[in-house]
């Protein structure tokens, strides 16, 4: 009976272990999880009309646009920022922010670019400068709304909050972010992204 007892616990354990089936065309490396038979439950994701999307502690959903299992990254689609307009679709939940005790933080390859701020802004440590990254994609992104604004950019590091981006109504409005962006960079080349990284599953 005992012998029947831990194979069945066997089974049950190793089954919670098993990777996930893919979501749409993106793979689900473990330990990222779809429902409670797959996967570690610490990793949630979720798998919405074939389209693979991460939550945020506010309940928005972020789409995944790729996995780098090898190095425990992912990328999300940053919100998007409705044509002639400058506010976050995440504006009105103070834009992105992961739980405390979410195995995910933000990873050190972003560059933020926040805008239509309050002259606050200029108070903090960031390139509100002329030739702010910002100021690029202002110009060069159709329809941008957020033209001729106070714009800034930064590169998230670890002495900042790894677990959010900030947006509010009289701070800054609108944000994006570039993965791994480069002086020199044109814009056409620019990969859009905040990049997550997860700590390994025990």
């Amino acid at each position: 009976m005992l012998a029947i007892i831990f194979v069945l616990t066997l089974v049950i354990h190793v089954s919670g272990n098993d990777t996930c089936p893919k979501c749409g065309s993106i793979e689900v490396p473990y330990p990222l999880s779809t429902n409670e038979n797959c996967g570690d439950p610490r990793y949630r994701v979720y798998c919405k009309n074939n389209v693979l999307q991460l939550q945020s502690a506010e309940g928005f959903y972020y789409k995944i646009i790729s996995i780098i299992p090898s190095s425990y990254k992912l990328v999300i689609s940053p919100p998007s920022i409705p044509k002639n307009t400058c506010f976050s679709s995440d504006l009105s939940l103070g834009g992105f922010r992961l739980d405390d005790d979410s195995p995910f933080n933000i990873s050190t390859r972003n560059t933020v670019m926040l805008f239509n701020c309050s002259e606050n802004i200029l108070l903090s440590p960031l390139n509100c400068s002329s030739n702010s990254f910002c100021r690029l994609f202002e110009e060069q992104v159709e329809g941008s709304g957020c033209r001729e604004t106070l714009c800034c950019h930064f590169l998230k590091d670890s002495s900042m909050t790894a677990r959010r981006i900030r947006v509010r109504v009289g701070g800054c409005t609108a944000y994006t972010s570039v993965v791994d962006l480069k002086p020199g960079d044109s814009v056409d080349s620019w990969k859009y992204g905040i990049e997550l990284q997860w700590l390994p599953a025990n």
